[in-house]
């Protein structure tokens, strides 16, 4: 399966995308990576439970994305709901953030525990749809981990972590050992 290795100063993970099962959401994050935008991103959003005392649903995720991802035009891509696709938003899934089901804007973010309040019905998003999970996180799991720690009294970073590259590749060229990257 392709594989998205996002890289940054503190380190480098690897994302194994589920071509087959969220063929839309990974074609467009594939083609960001492509056309270099992803390199240009960064690490913008950090959250978790001290950062979000006012959410009915907190949860820990770190986002990347582009620069100013936010403000960004959205693009219409098919939502891939977790109940169409099989994904679920498990501890070290990757998942397309959205304001509306469909409408992209180069962003995703990585689940650090199970995170069911995203999945499709789930009560993160008030429409209900949840989100498109599309890959899993396969290598660089302390590299997440150093990330999350991170998190500070608000959920957007201050001083966002930029990326220093990102690309597609389609081998395992990156595997450190992590042991507990599965649990």
């Amino acid at each position: 399966m392709p594989r998205l290795a996002i890289s940054l100063a503190i380190g480098r993970f690897d994302v194994e995308l589920d071509a087959s099962r969220a063929p839309q959401t990974c074609a467009y994050f594939a083609d960001l990576a492509r056309a270099g935008e992803l390199a240009k991103g960064s690490v913008f959003r950090i959250t978790d439970d001290t950062n979000q005392r006012e959410r009915d649903v907190p949860i820990h995720v770190v986002q990347f994305g582009l620069t100013n991802a936010m403000a960004a035009p959205r693009m219409a891509v098919a939502h891939e709901a977790t109940n169409e696709t099989g994904l679920h938003h498990s501890r070290w899934a990757v998942s397309a953030a959205r304001f509306d089901a469909g409408h992209l804007y180069g962003s995703f973010f990585v689940c650090l525990r199970d995170e069911p309040a995203l999945d499709y019905g789930g009560r993160r998003q008030p429409d209900g749809l949840g989100f498109a999970v599309f890959g899993h996180v396969v290598a660089g799991f302390d590299t997440i981990r150093a990330l999350h720690r991170v998190a500070g009294p608000s959920e957007m970073l201050e001083h966002p972590i930029p990326v220093t590259d990102a690309q597609l590749t389609k081998s395992a060229s990156y595997d450190p050992i992590d042991s507990d990257h599965r649990e």
